[in-house]
């Protein structure tokens, strides 16, 4: 079995999956596992489905490194689990890590951690220029971040519904989802309300 892994770091309303799907499916991937988390991120479940699903002899296919991680630790253990459940690695385009026969060519494996530690440098000069960014514009006088809210702020429908969350008909849940916001915009109101 081939089974291809799609991952992006936020959801698919601000990101499009799509386009590793299709190039999976063009590398041969019969069954895609779509993951919307960070790439360092500790738990990935659908990357940790793909691996217990799999077999030995199956092969796992993605499109880039940082696609499987963003980090050099946690891309030695997928490798490890690879090398353990005897599968096959294919970096489409790039670096083929075979275990099928139980053991990984060194040179394939040293390259496949060179590519990680690359991949995690990627992402530590992307927060730095970050970081620096919002030092610069505060440095100007800039209010990083949302715009704090002010009761003008709350909107019509959720005035409305207010008072049955006071007289105890709604609870916090309940009026997020008729007010269609979330919990933690919810609570904001309400503390600005409760002032």
């Amino acid at each position: 079995m081939i089974y291809g892994y799609a991952r992006c770091s936020t959801n698919e309303s601000k990101q499009d999956i799509d386009r590793q799907v299709r190039e999976l499916k063009v590398a041969g991937a019969e069954r895609v596992y779509l993951e919307y988390e960070h790439g360092d991120a500790v738990v990935k479940q659908q990357l940790s489905s793909l691996l217990e699903d799999s077999g030995p002899g199956d092969s796992l296919v993605t499109l880039e490194v940082s696609r499987l991680a963003r980090s050099t630790k946690q891309l030695c253990e997928i490798i490890e689990q690879v090398k353990a459940k005897h599968l096959r690695l294919i970096i489409v385009g790039s670096i083929t890590l075979d275990c099928r026969e139980g053991h990984a060519d060194p040179m394939s494996e040293a390259f496949l951690q060179m590519a990680g530690v690359f991949s995690q440098l990627e992402l530590a000069m992307i927060r730095a220029r970050v970081r620096s960014g919002m030092d610069n514009a505060r440095a100007k006088g800039r209010v990083i971040g949302r715009p704090q809210a002010t009761k003008e702020d709350i909107p019509a429908s959720f005035l409305r519904h207010y008072p049955a969350y006071k007289t105890g008909h709604l609870n916090v849940s309940e009026l997020a989802r008729v007010c269609d916001l979330s919990r933690t915009t919810v609570y904001k109101y309400l503390s600005l309300l409760e002032k």
